[in-house]
């Protein structure tokens, strides 16, 4: 019988693949279910911004949803680092969860400064909802193809 909540698995040898399924998942995520959560919210006229822009990024010029794809990623490898003993249920939920936390954190507190717009979306109520409901769409999205593909 087993009796502990997480299960133990062999860290070497599924390191490498665990994250690379963490990028690709997290990437896949901003593509389906984090710009699917903006459309859905832009239909509902919620939402001003459109999903799945191609409006230039700075510095470089990136499309934004190309953009928001590689840093899905980047946040892909840090949800497999963070939950790489974890499966099933308990991983999906908690990716949610910490989809909700942390990018929308950081987007709010270090992103947006940076960029000179105003802090945690200036305080208005919608527009902190609408950080919260995408990346926590990008969170589930993430979960659901770490307990997917993430393991053999």
């Amino acid at each position: 019988m087993d009796t502990l909540a997480l299960h133990l698995y062999p860290e070497s040898r599924q390191l490498g693949r665990w994250l690379i399924v963490g990028f690709l998942s997290g990437a896949a995520a901003v593509l389906i279910f984090h710009q699917g959560a903006l459309a859905a919210l832009h239909a509902l006229e919620l939402s001003p911004r459109a999903p799945y822009s191609f409006a230039a990024t700075a510095p470089f010029g990136v499309p934004q949803v190309w953009s928001l794809a590689f840093w899905g990623g980047a946040w892909g490898l840090v949800l497999a680092a963070l939950l790489g003993r974890l499966d099933g249920a308990r991983l999906i939920i908690l990716a949610t969860l910490l989809g909700i936390v942390l990018p929308t954190l950081v987007a709010w507190f270090v992103v947006a400064p940076l960029k000179g717009q105003p802090m945690a979306a200036g305080g208005a109520p919608l527009g902190m909802a609408i950080g919260l409901i995408v990346n926590g769409a990008w969170g589930l999205g993430t979960g659901l193809g770490l307990a997917l593909f993430g393991r053999r």
